[in-house]
């Protein structure tokens, strides 16, 4: 090669360094240049690698046409180049067309770029069927395989695609365990998952933080907080998403001593926590009702972050309206500058459960006034109100309103609600009317809250009947027949 041609090559291969993009323009004199020295079959690679890079896709293209017989190094680029494109099928179509005529149309790089291009397209047919044409696919084949179901949001179809893969002996890599084990997350699937993770240990990059990470999630969306423990304590570098998924962990399953522990924890080792780490903390302390430990934990982030992050807005106003403060839970709403149905409805449902009934009502009004139309979760926050303040007419005309004004099916959350505030109300055969007129079945909350109207108001007839449907619903729990024998003595 010559001087020339070398000196352009290596500036095409500085192009191609993280953190040191050369200008498009650049690249395409390079390009020109390489045309005038007749090297542009030598250093098509490089060049067409730099075009797509630097985000000129279609020139990237162009180039690959005028290569009489492009390479099996080349093809993949090409198709990368394609698929970055805001339309990349009819390109993409093009491509395959022209790789068929070439011997190596069968090799494992072009028909796995090809899988992730149809993929990109929404194509999971023709994503399998370039796969399926590998005689022995890849590692890194069958992770394009996977993450293309994952991306389609068939994240069932894309374990099994990776139960096929190991059964296959494939041997994962960090990039495919962490896919792998983020699918079987978000299926709850821990056999598969603990099936992978040891397939991990035994390649030896189990120590990966981002593949112990996926782990570590997959062992809490399982509710396996010990495992998952154990996952973080060997932890060599623990970084924030870590503790945060730790935090998060433990209060979403009913640990909240522990969240708030290893949240205090995380700031003494000198990790600032992620705003969904502190919304994980605060959570927490709603459910211990540690009003000051919540003020402490909110006051790990910077204030704006809060008014302008939904998330841990709502967990502010949760946090403040459950532990009995309802002027700052008002005071974060009044000053969030993003406010989405869940920060409404939360600030709603904090009213109701604290007394400000007429206030929540007239909140409703306000956000939909904002554009904001009432969901089934608003209508939540709507009956609690009317619950905790004995306002039967208003309950039933918001339940009302809700299927035929708001054509929202209620759920049997609707249903407790209705059926606590009529008990309370001592219309028992009403709310028991309710029960029976349920499209699904009760479940044993909403004949406990019958049963608790019927302790009130002695009406033992029903509160035998109620106590008979708890058994059925829970024969293990003892203490039903010892209220059902009270009853006949």
């Amino acid at each position: 090669m010559s001087d020339a041609a070398a000196a352009v090559g290596r500036l095409l291969t500085g192009v191609l360094r993280p953190n040191n993009h050369l200008p498009p323009l650049t690249v395409k004199l390079l390009h020109a240049r390489l045309l005038r020295l007749h090297l542009l079959t030598d250093l098509s690679p490089l060049l067409l690698r730099a075009l797509s890079s630097t985000g000129l896709q279609l020139h990237a293209l162009r180039v690959h046409s005028l290569l009489p017989n492009p390479s099996h190094l080349i093809f993949p680029v090409a198709l990368k180049a394609a698929s970055r494109l805001p339309d990349p099928l009819s390109a993409g179509l093009q491509l395959h067309g022209r790789s068929l005529k070439l011997p190596y149309h069968s090799n494992p790089h072009v028909l796995t770029s090809l899988l992730s291009l149809y993929a990109r397209c929404g194509l999971l047919h023709d994503a399998q069927k370039a796969f399926d044409e590998m005689s022995h696919p890849s590692t890194v084949s069958w992770t394009a395989l996977i993450t293309a179901y994952m991306d389609a949001g068939r994240v069932q179809e894309a374990v099994g695609v990776a139960r096929k893969a190991f059964a296959s002996g494939m041997r994962p890599d960090s990039f495919t365990a962490v896919r792998v084990l983020t699918a079987c997350a978000r299926v709850t699937d821990l056999v598969t998952g603990e099936a992978v993770w040891r397939a991990v240990e035994q390649e030896g990059i189990a120590g990966n933080v981002f593949v112990a990470t996926a782990a570590l999630d997959l062992y809490v969306k399982c509710g396996e907080m010990q495992k998952a423990r154990a996952v973080f304590d060997k932890m060599q570098n623990k970084d924030a998403v870590a503790w945060g998924a730790m935090v998060g962990g433990y209060a979403s399953n009913g640990h909240p001593q522990e969240a708030l522990e290893l949240f205090f924890a995380m700031q003494a080792e000198g990790m600032m926590p992620e705003c969904y780490t502190v919304a994980g903390a605060l959570s927490a302390c709603t459910r211990l009702g540690a009003l000051d430990l919540g003020r402490r934990a909110a006051r790990m982030v910077h204030w704006d972050e809060g008014l302008d992050n939904p998330v841990l807005g709502t967990a502010l106003i949760d946090m403040y309206a459950k532990c009995g403060s309802t002027g700052e839970a008002w005071m974060v709403f009044q000053q969030m500058r993003k406010r989405d149905i869940i920060v409404w409805n939360a600030m709603i449902l904090g009213l109701g459960m604290t007394g400000h009934e007429k206030i929540a009502f007239a909140l409703v009004g306000q956000m939909e006034k904002s554009g904001m139309t009432p969901n089934d979760n608003t209508f939540i926050g709507l009956l609690c109100s009317c619950t905790h303040t004995g306002l039967v007419k208003d309950g039933r005309r918001y339940f009302h309103n809700m299927t035929q004004s708001y054509c929202i099916s209620p759920r049997i959350e609707h249903y407790g609600c209705m059926v606590d505030l009529l008990r309370r109300a001592g219309l028992l055969e009403e709310a028991h009317q309710l029960i029976e007129d349920m499209p699904m079945q009760a479940n044993a909350v909403i004949w406990g809250a019958l049963l608790g109207g019927c302790k009130i108001h002695c009406d033992a007839g029903l509160a035998e009947h109620a106590l008979k449907q708890l058994i059925l619903l829970e024969p293990w729990n003892s203490g039903n027949y010892v209220m059902l024998s009270n009853i006949y003595s």
